[in-house]
């Protein structure tokens, strides 16, 4: 039976470049960064470990996926990031230069800002109603 969604791809234009937005910049954890060639590493983020699906960075092999980074999911935010004190986290993203494309508002589902990554990608952060976001 499945258990959970593990891990989803994101593209980036390097890893170099993936962890220091990631790690350095969002302060996810680096669960692995293993090189497998000499020009290809398995590397693979999370907000908290343990916790929630991780990231796999990838770097494109060619021009159809260098085309994609940072437009993954056509536009749309693909990527939500949950917070415990979204104030604490929001301004924390802002002093490192997060780029906000819009000022915080609540809806029914939370409280919520949306962000781009360097790329352009496009990113929730979002502290969940009361029971909102919970799987049971």
């Amino acid at each position: 039976m499945l258990q959970s969604l593990a891990a989803v791809t994101v593209l980036v234009p390097s890893y170099d470049d993936g962890l220091a937005f990631f790690r350095d910049v969002l302060g996810f954890a680096v669960l692995e960064d293993t090189s497998l060639s000499p020009n290809k590493r398995w590397v693979v983020v999370a907000a908290s470990p343990g916790a929630g699906a991780a990231l796999v960075l990838a770097v494109p092999t060619d021009e159809r996926q260098r085309a994609r980074v940072g437009n993954q999911t056509g536009g749309r935010v693909g990527f939500f990031v949950h917070s415990a004190d979204f104030w604490a986290d929001y301004e924390k993203l802002l002093g490192r230069g997060v780029n906000f494309l819009e000022t915080p508002r609540r809806e029914a589902y939370g409280l919520v800002a949306v962000f781009v990554d360097p790329w352009g990608g496009k990113w929730d952060l979002l502290q969940p109603a009361s029971g909102a976001g919970e799987v049971s």
